[in-house]
């Protein structure tokens, strides 16, 4: 089984030179440097991958989760026209997950961390604050929800 990262965002979306949703585009993944095929997978548990290109949904979006490698993407309209390619896309970020009991505001976390989710939802950081390894939510997290927080 795969070691997984979440990408940039817990949904990518990609949009058309006019900014509509790019329905039906086509998102390639390579080892950086290459057009050698590299998996991504729909989500965290690594074992189901994603196609090879990953077809955007109506929304233009797509769950892209990474293995610990270095990739290339390169998006494409629906009728194969190139848009862009980003080489040495690091997928090499890891996370550490806590559950929410729907009272408990602080968590611990290692110093250093880039992000934080809640059931995928990127946290913007005015909503909790971080010291001395706690990081303290202004609201608790619903009972039940996955407190996703990760690292470079």
């Amino acid at each position: 089984m795969a070691t997984t990262s979440l990408a940039p965002t817990p949904k990518l979306q990609f949009f058309d030179a006019n900014g509509a949703p790019l329905a039906g585009g086509l998102l390639y993944t390579y080892e950086a440097g290459s057009t050698t095929p590299l998996a991504t997978y729909t989500d965290s548990t690594g074992v189901s991958a994603n196609t090879n290109p990953i077809v955007l949904d109506s929304r233009g979006e797509a769950n892209v989760w990474l293995e610990g490698a270095i990739y290339k993407f390169a998006l494409y309209t629906s009728v194969g026209v190139l848009i862009w390619t980003v080489d040495n896309i690091n997928g090499s970020t890891f996370a550490s997950n806590a559950v929410g009991d729907g009272t408990t505001t602080a968590f611990s976390v290692v110093n250093g961390f880039t992000a934080i989710y809640i059931n995928g939802v990127y946290q913007n950081r005015n909503t909790y604050t971080v010291t001395s390894g706690t990081v303290t939510f202004s609201q608790a997290p619903p009972n039940t929800s996955i407190i996703e927080v990760v690292y470079d």
